[in-house]
C-alpha cells in the first residue's frame, strides 16, 4: 500500500505551502494537472448518462462468451473499462433507451428494455472482477471502496410503461433507478421537447400518476427531453428532488428547448435537484450548432440534386467528399466549464452534475472531452477556474448521491 501514498496525498500537499504552512501556494499547470488527475481517482465519479447498452445492441452484440471482452477494452465507442479506469469513472449509469418509433407497437418498447436490463446484467455477471449491477448509492460507494464499476442503470423514455402504472414498480424491481419521461416524440406520459403536437399540454394525466408513482417507488424522475410545460408540471407534483440526467443550458443555445432556461435551473435548485451537464457539442454552443445544422442542408440538397441511392458508394463518396471539404467542428472544455459555472451562478453548487451523453451524441463531443478517459481535464479546467476540492467532490458524484438518498428516504417514508 506505500506505493500509492505519493497519489492520496497530493490533494493534502497542494494544499498547503512548500514551507509546511496552511498558507495556499501557486501550482505550477504540471502540479495542477496532476492534482486534476489524483482527484478523479480519489473521488467516486457517476456519470447520469451513457449509451453503451443501446451502441452493443445495434452493433448486433449478443452475450456470447467471444464477445464479452466489448465493454472492457474496444476501438469503438466512448465507454469501456479501461478508458473508464484510466479517467476515474466509477459508476456510469447504463442508459435503457427506449426509441420513440418503437412507442407505436404494442409491446416493442418493453421488450427491447428486457432485453438492455439482461445486457447489462450480463456485462456485470461476465466480468464480476470489473462490473457490479448498484441499486442505491450505499452499492456505489461500497463498489468504489471494493474497486469495481458500479452499472446503475437508467431507462431513456418512459414508453415501456404503455399505460400499465404497474409497471413502475416492476422496473424498479429490475433495477431501474431513474426514468426520463419521454425521447424524441410526444408519447402517453409527457410531451416531447423535440416534437411540436404538445399532445398533452406538458403531462398526460396519466404522467401526473406516474410521477406520483415514482416518487413511491423511489425511481428519481428525469426531466431531460421532456417540454418546458411538462417540466413546470412535474414541479408542481413531485414531492421530492429530480434530475435532468443529460441536460444543459438554453442560455448558449437560443431556442434548443432541449436544454433548460435559468427559470428552469432556478426552480431546479430549488426543488433541490441536480441538472447533469450533457457534453454533445451541439448542447454547448449554439453558434456550433446553427453553422452544423446549415451544412447538413447543404450536404441534403447536392445529395439531392446528385439523385444517387440510399446506401449507393456514390452517395457515400459524396457525403465523405463533404466532410473533408467542411470538417466538423467541436466546441472545448471551457464550454463545458461556462454551463457548470452558469448553473452555479444561477442555482448553486449544489445543483450541478455530469451526464455526458457518451455514445449517444455522435461525433460530436468537445475537444479534451472524447470518451470516459478525459475526466481529469474537466478537472483540471474547473480546477483553473477557482472551484474547491470539496466542489469538485459535489460536481462529480455529491450532488447526485444526495438527491438518490431523498428519494430513496421519501419512498422508504411512504412505507
Amino acid at each position: 500500500m506505500l506505493r500509492f501514498l505519493p497519489i492520496l496525498l497530493l490533494p493534502l500537499l497542494f494544499a498547503c505551502g512548500t514551507d509546511g504552512t496552511n498558507a495556499p501556494t501557486e501550482r505550477t499547470d504540471v502540479e495542477l494537472r496532476a492534482h486534476a488527475d489524483s482527484l478523479a481517482h480519489a473521488y467516486l465519479i457517476t456519470d447520469g448518462h451513457v449509451d453503451l447498452p443501446y451502441r452493443l445492441k445495434v452493433k448486433n452484440f449478443r452475450l456470447e462468451r467471444e464477445m464479452l471482452g466489448i465493454p472492457v477494452e474496444t476501438s469503438e465507442g466512448d465507454f469501456d473499462y479501461v478508458r473508464a479506469v484510466k479517467g476515474g469513472l466509477d459508476a456510469p449509469f447504463m442508459s435503457i433507451y427506449i426509441p420513440s418509433s418503437l412507442q407505436e407497437e404494442p409491446g416493442g418498447s418493453p421488450a427491447l428494455a428486457d432485453s438492455l436490463i439482461d445486457m447489462v446484467k450480463g456485462i456485470a455477471a461476465a466480468h464480476p472482477d470489473k462490473f457490479r449491477i448498484a441499486t442505491s448509492p450505499d452499492d456505489l460507494e461500497q463498489n468504489f471502496r471494493d474497486g469495481v464499476m458500479s452499472l446503475p442503470m437508467g431507462m431513456e423514455n418512459g414508453s415501456p410503461i404503455e399505460d400499465r402504472l404497474e409497471r413502475v414498480q416492476e422496473y424498479y424491481n429490475k433495477g431501474i433507478r431513474y426514468i426520463t419521461l419521454t425521447h424524441a416524440k410526444d408519447n402517453l406520459i409527457s410531451d416531447s421537447s423535440y416534437d411540436t403536437l404538445n399532445t398533452n399540454g406538458g403531462l398526460s394525466p396519466f404522467g401526473e400518476e406516474v410521477v406520483k408513482e415514482m416518487n413511491r417507488v423511489g425511481i428519481m424522475v428525469d426531466v431531460s427531453h421532456i417540454s418546458d410545460s411538462a417540466f413546470w408540471d412535474v414541479m408542481e407534483i413531485t414531492d421530492v428532488p429530480v434530475i435532468a440526467s443529460h441536460s444543459s443550458v438554453r442560455k448558449f443555445t437560443p431556442g434548443f428547448q432541449r436544454n433548460m432556461d435559468d427559470d428552469m435551473i432556478e426552480r431546479l435548485g430549488e426543488n433541490g435537484g441536480v441538472i447533469q451537464i450533457n457534453f454533445g457539442s451541439t448542447f454547448l454552443d449554439g453558434a456550433l450548432r446553427e453553422r452544423q445544422d446549415s451544412l447538413r442542408g447543404v450536404l441534403l440538397n447536392r445529395l439531392a440534386e446528385a439523385g444517387y441511392e440510399d446506401g449507393s458508394d456514390e452517395r457515400q463518396a459524396m457525403i465523405d467528399s463533404f466532410q473533408q471539404e467542411n470538417p466538423t467542428l467541436y466546441s472545448d472544455l471551457e464550454m463545458v466549464a461556462d454551463h457548470i459555472d452558469h448553473v452555479v451562478e444561477i442555482a448553486g453548487i449544489d445543483h450541478v452534475g455530469l451526464g455526458s451523453d457518451f455514445d449517444g451524441v455522435g461525433d460530436s463531443l468537445p475537444t479534451g472531452l472524447k470518451d470516459v478517459a478525459d475526466y481529469p481535464n474537466l478537472i483540471y479546467t474547473l480546477l483553473k477556474r477557482g472551484y474547491s476540492d470539496e466542489d469538485i467532490k459535489k460536481i462529480v458524484s455529491g450532488n447526485v448521491l444526495r438527491v438518490w438518498r431523498a428519494v430513496e428516504a421519501a419512498s422508504s417514508a411512504r412505507g
